[in-house]
């Protein structure tokens, strides 16, 4: 199937049953899925240092092959209380307006090719801060699967902005 310049969302008419591939992860108790194509790495643990005055889900930054990544910690960015110290974690590294981001998540899981059959827009039923962060759901058998959306995620609003 050749792929159109008009690209269309997933789950939107015309589209067939195409299969969409992501890297899953778990944030508190919710599996998400991150686009495979968007995801540059999949790190373990990482010795992350602090970033003075950074907004509170921006954990620091770390040294990946000599690049500098800034950390995200998406249980902060989506509204869910910190992890204990010491918790396990892993990190999916993406690429966003040519910079790095490691989005620290609770776990990784594998990678998972779904359909559009099984998409669906957001639910009302959804958090705000959760829907504004997807770009969707797929209904598996084994519940929801979020699809993230890494360009919503990691823009913030300047303090100016906010104000």
């Amino acid at each position: 199937m050749k792929k159109q310049a008009g690209r269309t969302e997933p789950g939107v008419a015309g589209n067939g049953d195409a299969k969409h591939e992501f890297v899953t992860a778990k944030i508190g108790s919710q599996r998400c899925g991150i686009a495979v194509l968007q995801v540059q790495d999949v790190l373990a643990p990482q010795l992350i240092t602090p970033i003075p005055l950074a907004p509170p889900e921006v954990s620091g930054s770390l040294n990946l092959r000599g690049r500098i990544v800034t950390a995200i910690d998406l249980r902060v960015r989506m509204g869910l209380p910190r992890r204990a110290e010491g918790a396990h974690t892993m990190s999916i590294v993406v690429e966003h307006n040519n910079e790095l981001y490691s989005l620290i998540v609770d776990d990784v899981g594998e990678v998972l090719k779904v359909s559009d059959s099984s998409f669906e827009r957001n639910p009302p039923t959804l958090d705000a801060t959760w829907r504004a962060y997807s770009r969707g759901v797929y209904r598996l058998e084994e519940g929801l699967l979020v699809a993230l959306d890494v360009g919503t995620l990691l823009t913030f609003q300047s303090q100016e902005e906010a104000a």
